[in-house]
């Protein structure tokens, strides 16, 4: 009883030395598992798509506060007007640009992008490349062939059912949802913390293809901070230049009548006609002074727009990747090698486990 109770409160302890011994009698099951494994992964290797990836890097503007900023607050304050120039209030900064492009508005905008093949068979827009013209590994068919058989015993919840040329980022379909969340995983977009360099990566089958799209993202990430920085801005110039019309609008009749009231007056001395003729000059006075004054607005408000648009530095351009970025076929099959070893050793242990393992 007390040698019983003695080995359950022990602990358990490997015995290397028959761990050895036990897997030098097992060099033929041994080399069985490996030889089997290693063609595994010569034929997950020699199965899988070859994939490139394509990369730029940008460095936006930091600051806004620069020599026309201060030259146009200068000019803003002599004609009495506070403009906030240099005061950044953005709500989409460099540390969130890679959910920006995670988005699905993003990422469905990219469906339309014209993209040609290296050896420019296939000439068309990324969905359809994506859908149609792309190859998949042998070991994922039997899954999606599951999948598939799945999806044609439930009923379609799709948004609009089976008809892909409707996209809508509220209400995707099954197959542009799966177009859109590969399109996901191939893109990567990182930003450095100390340098707010942003590193853009789009992995592809085609590395002409690859290239492409990842100067494209590159174009419309640009484009959309533009456009989000210089929204108010671009409403304010909207805003004046319909204030600059009306304004010269009304100058120009109030010219034209007291024009025409001189001219058709010309020989009369009554102080009636007189009182009359000054007052519609006044009135033309008062007009293009108030033309003057939204003039200088609206050359304020196009001076605004230039400086809310950022600038980019393009400090590594987009440019066809020669070698492809699968790991090699050396690598995958001794990774599988060691998968095949691991597995037999584990098998190994259990079955020799009263000869290895001891309670001490």
């Amino acid at each position: 009883m007390e040698e019983t109770q003695e080995k359950k409160g022990g602990k358990l302890e490997l015995d290397i030395v028959s761990l050895l011994r036990c897997v030098r009698h097992d060099k033929l099951w041994m080399g069985i598992f490996l030889l089997l494994f290693a063609i595994l992964g010569l034929a997950v290797s020699f199965g899988t798509p070859k994939e490139y990836k394509a990369s730029v890097m940008l460095a936006p503007e930091t600051s806004s506060s620069n020599s026309l900023t201060s030259n146009i607050s200068s000019l803003a304050s002599m004609v009495g007007m506070d403009m906030d120039f240099g005061k950044s209030s953005d709500a989409i900064y460099p540390e969130i640009y890679p959910d920006l492009l995670q988005s699905s508005d993003f990422i469905v905008g990219l469906f339309g992008v014209e993209v040609e093949t290296k050896d420019g068979s296939v000439r068309t827009n990324y969905y359809d490349y994506l859908k149609n013209h792309t190859r998949k590994a042998w070991y994922t068919l039997p899954g999606e062939w599951l999948h598939a058989l799945v999806e044609k015993l439930k009923k379609d919840d799709g948004a609009f059912g089976t008809d892909s040329s409707r996209v809508d980022p509220f209400r995707l379909t099954k197959q542009q949802y799966n177009i859109a969340h590969n399109i996901g995983k191939s893109l990567d977009c990182s930003v450095d913390k100390k340098t707010s360099v942003i590193s853009i990566e789009v992995t592809d089958q085609d590395p002409v293809v690859a290239a492409e799209m990842v100067d494209s993202v590159r174009q419309r990430l640009q484009n959309f901070i533009t456009a989000y920085r210089t929204k108010k801005a671009r409403n304010d110039l909207a805003y004046m230049e319909r204030l600059f019309m009306e304004a010269k609008e009304q100058y120009v009749k109030a010219r034209q009548q007291y024009a025409a009231y001189s001219d058709a007056n010309q020989e009369l001395v009554l102080q009636s006609y007189k009182t009359m003729q000054d007052d519609l000059e006044n009135d033309m006075q008062l007009k293009y002074n108030a033309y003057t004054q939204v003039y200088e607005q609206l050359q304020l408000s196009r001076a605004k727009v230039q400086e809310r648009t950022p600038a980019f530095t393009i400090v590594q351009s987009a440019s066809v990747p020669v070698k492809h970025s699968n790991k090699s076929k050396l690598v995958v099959m001794l990774l599988f090698m060691f998968l095949g070893a691991s597995l037999r050793l584990v098998i190994l242990m259990w079955k020799k486990r009263r000869e290895i393992w001891s309670i001490v």
